[in-house]
């Protein structure tokens, strides 16, 4: 597989994202919704405007996944909920906290798979415990613990092909793949492990190829990787701490985060925190995006 051309890359959203997270392209509305956990906002940007709003949270929403029916299936400070967005601010219904006798964890990053399950990943928020696990919410609203004795979960990333998935486990620099039923994992093993001059893989994304593709927090890049874990492009954002990734059709859209960096480090890199834009010469995005389908 050659690497891909690369027409350009541009900050379209200068929205300071304290921690940009969670990207999710969401055809109903032709839009691209992204997070700011640490600051508690939703942004939808508009592609066909450039245009981009703010919609604010009571509580640390950390990642989106679209709902049949309308709205959206979510994780936040207190577990699995169900989202709307309403005027310029979120609303929240709970379904379940399957951590509340861990106050120390919170949720982390999270995607819907094939079969209409909400996967979420959990971690101690103050990182230094290794106490997070992955969590999956299924269609008859069942809440059932998928994988544990993770640092920080980054992920899933979902190859229906392979019946496989990919987990990160970002503070150990390494990317796990595992087999997938629909139920549950099986065959973890190591896709691939990272040094430090690296940086840390965090959100990541499969495209049509069965590729995976990882942002990469204090490497300022995001990655692409062939289905045997072999290094197939690099391609450099101009921020030091992207986050996560969402591909639709030959764009790639990558959040990114201004939290920890020094005042130098932002002169180098003014849009971190910022929603980019990656146009490729050719289409790789999903064909469809799954949905929440649970009561």
């Amino acid at each position: 597989m050659a690497g891909l051309d690369v027409i350009s890359c541009e900050c379209v959203a200068s929205v300071e994202a304290v921690l940009g997270e969670g990207p999710l392209w969401d055809p109903r509305i032709n839009c691209l919704l992204f997070l700011d956990i640490k600051g508690n906002k939703v942004f939808q940007f508009d592609p066909s405007t450039r245009k981009t709003r703010v919609f604010e949270s009571k509580s640390m929403i950390s990642a989106l996944g679209l709902a049949e029916g309308g709205g959206y299936v979510c994780v936040h400070r207190d577990g699995f909920a169900r989202l709307f967005l309403r005027e310029d601010a979120v609303r929240l219904e709970q379904i379940c906290d399957p951590e509340a006798d861990i106050p120390g964890n919170r949720f982390n990053d999270g995607k819907v798979d094939a079969a209409g399950g909400f996967w979420a990943g959990t971690m101690d928020d103050g990182e230094r415990l290794v106490t997070g696990s992955w969590w999956r919410l299924s269609r008859d609203g069942e809440c059932r613990q998928i994988d544990t004795d993770f640092h920080i979960t980054n992920g899933p990333a979902f190859d229906s092909n392979r019946a496989r998935v990919y987990l990160t486990d970002s503070a150990a620099r390494t990317i796990f793949v595992a087999g997938f039923d629909g139920e549950r994992i099986e065959n973890k093993r190591v896709f691939r492990q990272f040094t430090d001059s690296d940086g840390y893989p965090d959100g990541m994304e499969v495209d049509r190829e069965g590729c995976l593709w990882s942002a990469f927090w204090d490497g300022g890049v995001i990655r692409r990787f062939a289905p045997d874990g072999g290094h197939l492009q690099t391609i450099k954002v101009s921020a030091q701490r992207p986050t996560s990734i969402s591909i639709v059709a030959n764009t790639i859209y990558v959040t990114s985060a201004r939290v920890g960096l020094e005042p130098h480090q932002l002169e180098e890199c003014p849009d971190s925190g910022g929603l980019f834009e990656i146009r490729l010469s050719q289409d790789i995005g999903a064909e469809q995006y799954s949905s929440f389908v649970g009561n």
